[in-house]
């Protein structure tokens, strides 16, 4: 089984967060055809700008607003402790209208490992940010997964494994959708489970994804399929 090859337009793609997420993300989009700004807290940020040295000239790096001015869509790949941080930088003007793909997750390391959320139950990161900017299309998904299987869904089982979609614009969630499909997720195997709220559990996942990654000797790399009868 083989994700069919998708011919989308080139898009100008901000990548917020300059780790292993965001490294994966902004490599693969680039690869891609799309145009990716490297966002980071600074404009001369050397993770930032040594990635685009590497990437090609499709690649450039910059602020959080140089980042997020001119992109047509805006990932953000950064921690979710510092997310509304990252974004208030990057301007609440710059995201309007625009859709955000958060990759986040609340995880809070002040305690040690494993770390705590530092929001769950009745309310989560992805909807905090949409009320703390509620003129940008926010939509959640690839927080359940790691980085390198985000970008390469069919190293894993042919790509027989689940990724969730959550968001309150039927629009936005749709754009996102087409992303997960360039990179290689199954049409079947891209979940939408509703509104933003569904966020709380996706995030809320990470608890016991964490208690699994760290009882596993090897095969490191794993995920959620769902079977049903």
């Amino acid at each position: 089984m083989s994700a069919p090859t998708l011919r989308r337009a080139r898009m100008k793609i901000a990548v917020l967060g300059t780790g292993m997420v965001g490294h994966a993300l902004a490599g693969k989009l680039v690869a891609l055809g799309h145009e990716v700004m490297m966002g980071s807290r600074e404009a001369g940020n050397p993770k930032g700008t040594e990635w685009a040295a590497q990437a090609g000239p499709r690649a450039s790096a910059g602020s959080f607003a140089d980042a997020v001015a001119t992109a047509e869509l805006v990932i953000n790949a950064t921690p979710g402790m510092v997310s509304l941080a990252a974004l208030e930088e990057a301007g609440a003007e710059n995201l309007a209208g625009k859709v955000l793909l958060d990759v986040s997750n609340p995880l809070d390391f002040s305690h040690g490992f494993p770390p705590s959320l530092s929001v769950c139950n009745t309310d989560s990161i992805a909807e905090t940010i949409q009320r703390t900017f509620p003129e940008a299309r926010v939509v959640k998904a690839l927080n359940t997964v790691m980085a390198p299987l985000m970008v390469d869904p069919l190293r894993l089982d042919g790509g027989a494994h689940d990724v969730f979609v959550a968001g309150n614009d039927d629009g936005a969630k749709a754009a996102v959708v087409g992303i997960l499909r360039e990179f290689g997720w199954l049409p079947e195997h891209i979940r939408d489970l509703g509104g933003l709220e569904v966020a709380r559990g996706t995030e809320m996942w990470m608890p016991l994804w964490l208690r699994i990654f760290m009882r596993q000797q090897q095969g490191k790399l794993f995920n959620i399929a769902v079977v049903s009868e």
